[in-house]
């Protein structure tokens, strides 16, 4: 993307606003006088904010490369921006080139290429908002620096424009334009489903009734896209954590689970293990005469099991042992396998140890079990994916001390899983991403065996209300918005108050208690639910105070951001955002828990972070946690620890849970790429018979941006990757 490049877009903008003009201002034939009207009044507003957005593009391509990882990996916040802005240009300038074309014509649909149009008017005024704010980080931020390190200030502004902003434009008309036109009707169907499921959430009091209600009341909401738009906004707006934990858990539900298992790869192996909570030793990896001790997790639940998914393509040797058997609850196993009637094949010299996405709040293993399936068949190899306890009920460091404790448990007992142990590769979506880097952390610190490597899908690695340019996009995020994303941030470091907490046991969804505390010589003696019981603060388990006292950064809590209004951000003279009726609720309290690097491994001390294994990192351009991607792998880098980085274009977050289409399966490929690496595999070259996909090696074309062309949806074409160093 280069400055003529912009320059073509805003002249060929400028040139499409004038010809619609020119073609609405003759006398009107069969199109009515309003609509004609309101046509010239969006495409003439619509060329003022292009006149205004034009400097601040040019100004960001002239500067936006100096925040990349490095010059093969193009992407941080402040080019998804400009992107995002030039995609609403594309498609604006398609319309306007219609309208042009067909507005004499007899069929011509006036009123609807009105609201289109007007939509799109909307959508430009917001990101042109959006860019100004940005502008006022990348002017008051430390040089280099893609996050204002502090949550009051510029990042409680930012909240404060976030919860004045009106954003319902994104979610009708405008839903998705700037993702892949592939993944766009995924994305319709999410809003409308959740639209339509928070009109019946709190009308029924089963699960079922409020499923069943949905369906019928969806229908408005697909015809009506300014009503789907207000309606989500209003959601986005008010719903508290339960809500999103209850919605994203429905791909949980024996309807969706049966429909992704049909699509889905087979596998002959697919078990819930329940390891019950018991010290065990590990050698030190330094030295391997000696052993420490690995206690199971006690954080706010007490000792409790810790519930894991086997999932291998063929029966292993020790899967179908008395001892593995002892552990497992056999689901969705072929009966030749549940019989004996199957001869195990060798066990495998690797072992993926897999933590699953969901905001520390939803999902288990069974959300994630389909692309699992498919990796299982790739590689070759068994996974076992940890099924931690979920925020709010058990927040930080619950989840963290399950995920050690299974990773250990998994060292000792790899020939249970049906591998050797010889190499062991960590692999996690969003917060799993972000387990995956702390326990490898929690296992340098304690001296237990590494993994040999990390794949970190768009992992999140700064759980703050730190401002960052890709921060912005939750403004127009259909699947993390800003409001939702703080939600479940302070749900996982446990300042997010809780509203039902009769329903607490109900909803603690099977807790699969994981992972250590400090791993030492000697049992707890009392557990952190008894601090709390006693009113003490829950967040001091040993874990949270050995991060304290190593990192040495504990602050005193502070006032979060709240959406009260004042002291607004300045916007040049003549122009304001569109403001929504209601305040967005995007308060979160400052807690030295989000600081905690084993919450926000960015803000780790370099003694923590020296050391850990190769870490591969998959990142999407138009993703919120974009830059902690890309900030956390810098900070890598400048330690001289071994990392890559890709950013893939046009996704959003989650990807790997999303339908398969050719850009998520591409970009499925590239992780199934990463986790190759660290077992040292080709493609092709595991222990079975594995699908050749085109994409599934270890290479990537760089990022490319093609010219503004006529195609069909008037969309960027950008399908190109970023390339590892």
């Amino acid at each position: 993307m280069t400055e003529m490049d912009n320059m073509a877009v805003f002249t060929c903008l400028y040139a499409m606003c004038e010809q619609a003009v020119a073609a609405l201002s003759v006398e009107p034939s069969e199109m009515d006088a309003d609509s004609a009207k309101r046509l010239i009044e969006a495409v003439t507003r619509i060329q003022e904010h292009g006149r205004g957005l034009e400097p601040v593009v040019v100004g960001f391509t002239a500067t936006f490369h100096h925040f990349d990882f490095d010059p093969q990996v193009p992407g941080n916040g402040y080019r998804s921006l400009v992107k995002v802005v030039r995609s609403c240009l594309f498609h604006i300038i398609q319309k306007g080139r219609y309208i042009t074309t067909h507005c004499r014509k007899l069929l011509f649909r006036a009123p609807h290429n009105a609201l289109e149009m007007e939509a799109y008017c909307s959508a430009l005024c917001q990101l042109r908002a959006l860019l100004y704010l940005a502008q006022r980080l990348l002017h008051d931020n430390d040089q280099g620096n893609l996050y204002f390190q502090k949550e009051e200030g510029l990042s409680r502004k930012f909240a404060q424009e976030y919860a004045s902003m009106h954003k319902a434009c994104f979610y009708g008309r405008c839903l998705g334009f700037q993702f892949s036109p592939a993944i766009r009707p995924f994305i319709q169907t999410v809003v409308t489903c959740l639209v339509s499921f928070g009109e019946n959430y709190k009308k029924h009091k089963s699960l079922i009734g409020v499923a069943a209600s949905s369906f019928f009341t969806s229908g408005k909401y697909i015809v009506d896209p300014e009503l789907r738009g207000a309606e989500f906004e209003r959601i986005i707006q008010n719903m508290d954590v339960q809500f999103w934990q209850t919605f994203w858990n429905l791909s949980e539900t024996e309807l969706v689970s049966g429909m992704a298992n049909i699509m889905s790869s087979q596998v002959q192996v697919n078990r819930t293990l329940s390891i019950q909570p018991m010290s065990f030793r590990l050698p030190l990896a330094s030295d391997p005469q000696l052993s420490v001790t690995i206690v199971p997790p006690v954080a706010h639940c007490g000792p409790g099991p810790v519930n894991m998914r086997l999932i291998s393509h063929k029966l292993l040797e020790g899967q179908n042992s008395e001892e593995m058997l002892a552990f497992s609850h056999n689901e969705v196993t072929p009966i030749a396998v549940s019989l004996g009637l199957t001869k195990p094949c060798p066990p495998s010299p690797w072992l993926l140890v897999h933590f699953h996405g969901g905001g520390f709040v939803a999902h288990t293993s069974k959300s994630h079990e389909s692309y699992l399936k498919g990796w299982a068949q790739e590689l070759g190899m068994p996974i076992l994916s940890v099924d931690y306890s979920l925020a709010p009920q058990a927040p930080f460091p619950r989840a963290l001390e399950e995920c050690f404790y299974a990773y250990c448990w998994a060292l000792k007992h790899c020939h249970l899983l049906g591998s050797t142990g010889e190499r062991v590769c960590l692999a996690g979506d969003s917060a799993g991403g972000n387990l995956c880097i702390t326990v490898a952390m929690r296992a340098l610190s304690q001296g237990v065996r590494l993994p040999d490597g990390i794949m970190a899908a768009y992992p999140a690695t700064l759980l703050t209300a730190y401002a960052s340019p890709s921060r912005l996009l939750t403004s127009i995020d259909p699947l993390l918005p800003l409001s939702v994303l703080y939600k479940c941030i302070s749900a996982y470091a446990g300042t997010e108050p809780q509203t039902d907490t009769s329903k607490k046991e109900g909803m603690m969804k099977t807790v699969s208690p994981t992972v250590t505390r400090s791993v030492s010589d000697t049992a707890v003696s009392s557990s952190p639910s008894d601090s709390a019981a006693q009113g003490q603060d829950p967040q001091q388990s040993q874990t949270c105070q050995d991060v304290g006292s190593e990192n040495g950064q504990a602050e005193a809590p502070s006032e979060g951001c709240t959406p009260s209004p004042p002291d607004q951000v300045e916007y040049p003279e003549g122009f304001q955002p569109l403001r929504s009726e209601q305040l967005a609720e995007t308060s979160m309290r400052s807690s030295p828990i989000k600081r905690n690097p084993y919450v926000s491994p960015l803000l780790a001390p370099d003694s923590m972070l020296q050391g850990l294994p190769p870490i591969h990192i998959v990142a999407c351009a138009l993703d919120a946690m974009l830059d902690d991607s890309v900030m956390f792998a810098r900070r890598l880098k400048c330690l001289n620890q071994p990392v890559t980085l890709c950013v893939v274009d046009d996704l959003p977050h989650g990807f790997l849970c999303i339908p398969l289409c050719k850009e998520t399966q591409a970009a499925t490929d590239i992780c199934v790429a990463r986790i190759r690496e660290v077992f040292g595999q080709r493609h092709g070259s595991t222990n079975q018979e594995a699908r050749s996909e085109a994409g599934g090696n270890n290479q990537e074309s760089e990022c490319s941006n093609e010219e503004l062309t006529k195609n069909t949806d008037g969309q960027e074409s950008a399908a190109g990757y970023g390339q590892d160093r």
